[in-house]
């Protein structure tokens, strides 16, 4: 135990993080195991590798994408903890962001790291808590709330009420390095075909596109004397 106290920081960072995704990994696992183990039952194994080669090319591409493009984010800590507790592009990212924003901090910072892993676990706490609470004290209004004409138009709104509202402010602070991502992601979703699109594969457009016409931009000497 004193050897592993004596680590640096993002050294026990890797290691709690691999054990914990480990352990993730083998609870979420273990839950069909034990309803075919109570139930005296086996899938078919023809069935699972004709579905997992149709999800397979998708949902593995996307998970590296994931990983290469949150983990810059929200920095090592941040990306084992998010990917734990899942959620991370509607919740854990905009908590991470927010609060390193506030504290002034880089992600690939040490300061950063700590600020990023803080918010998510806070955030996965209150998460839990609120859902507990809500589920417990609603749940006899659920049915009415749910399939009620004039609340469902709301219900469909609160992701882009949400991050149009962290994003406003992100776009009148940095407005010069705004204008070509959001050009790119427009011009991305008026592509037929594209309007459907995975929130990951757009996500990863817009990073591509923001680094990009950033560079570009400082490239070409239109950001200088610019403080954003």
């Amino acid at each position: 135990m004193a050897k592993n106290n004596n680590k640096p920081y993002i050294d026990r960072v890797h290691s709690w993080g691999r054990i914990s995704s480990v352990t993730a990994l083998c609870a979420l696992l273990m839950f069909p195991v034990a309803i075919c183990l109570y139930l005296d039952v086996s899938p078919d194994i023809k069935f699972i590798l004709q579905g997992l080669l149709k999800l397979i090319p998708t949902y593995w591409t996307v998970a590296v994408v994931e990983v290469l493009v949150y983990t810059p984010m929200l920095g090592a800590g941040g990306t084992y903890l998010s990917f734990v507790t899942g959620n991370i592009a509607n919740l854990k990212l905009p908590c991470a962001i927010n609060a390193m924003e506030g504290a002034k901090v880089k992600a690939n910072s040490e300061e950063g790291e700590v600020i990023s892993t803080i918010a998510i676990a806070t955030s996965s706490i209150v998460t839990t808590a609120v859902l507990a609470i809500g589920i417990i004290a609603f749940a006899p209004f659920l049915d009415s709330f749910t399939n009620s004409p004039l609340l469902q138009p709301a219900f469909k709104m609160v992701l882009p009420a949400l991050f149009g509202a962290l994003g406003a402010g992100y776009f009148i602070k940095h407005w010069r390095i705004s204008f070509f991502p959001i050009i790119v992601m427009v011009a991305t979703l008026l592509i037929p075909g594209m309007g459907g699109t995975g929130a990951s594969t757009l996500l990863f457009i817009g990073i591509v596109a923001s680094v990009g016409g950033a560079l570009a931009m400082h490239k070409l000497g239109w950001l200088d004397n610019v403080k954003e």
